[in-house]
């Protein structure tokens, strides 16, 4: 399996700096500062970029496990938040609350949530985030 990659750079001082991320496709670009990150600012934030890496490969694993199950989906949209909050003073990563909803032919809503929890603890981006608690809400 391939090694994926994303740079950042950081100018100037933490409050009045500011930075850039993008991923090794270049398909993904933005800037991020303080503001973005710890207040309400423009600009995206390392947290945000978690949060649509997490949504984008949960839904892939659960489309996968519903798959081998015998159950493809029509679609699978997933949600995630991030929350950054202040742990012994430093900024910290403490919950993620992914949501899910979607169509499923021939499997009803307890099969639904039932692949559902499977899939989080099947997803990757899940697993590296082992130290963090992960919350899952079946729309």
């Amino acid at each position: 399996m391939p090694t994926r990659s994303a740079k950042a750079r950081w100018t100037g001082a933490l409050k009045d700096g500011a930075g850039t991320l993008e991923t090794g496709s270049g398909l993904i670009s933005g800037s991020y500062s303080f503001p973005s990150r710890f207040e309400n600012g423009t600009g995206t934030t390392p947290e945000e970029l978690i949060a649509a890496a997490h949504a984008g490969c949960y839904a892939m694993a659960f489309s996968a496990l519903l798959g081998e199950a015998g159950h493809n989906p029509e679609h699978i949209d997933a949600e995630a938040r991030v929350t950054l909050t202040e742990v012994d003073g430093k900024p910290t990563i403490t919950k993620v609350h992914l949501t899910v909803s979607g169509s499923v032919p021939g499997l009803d809503a307890d099969g639904f949530r039932e692949q559902a929890e499977v899939a989080k603890a099947f997803c990757p981006v899940s697993r590296a985030l082992a130290g963090v608690e992960i919350t899952l809400e079946v729309a």
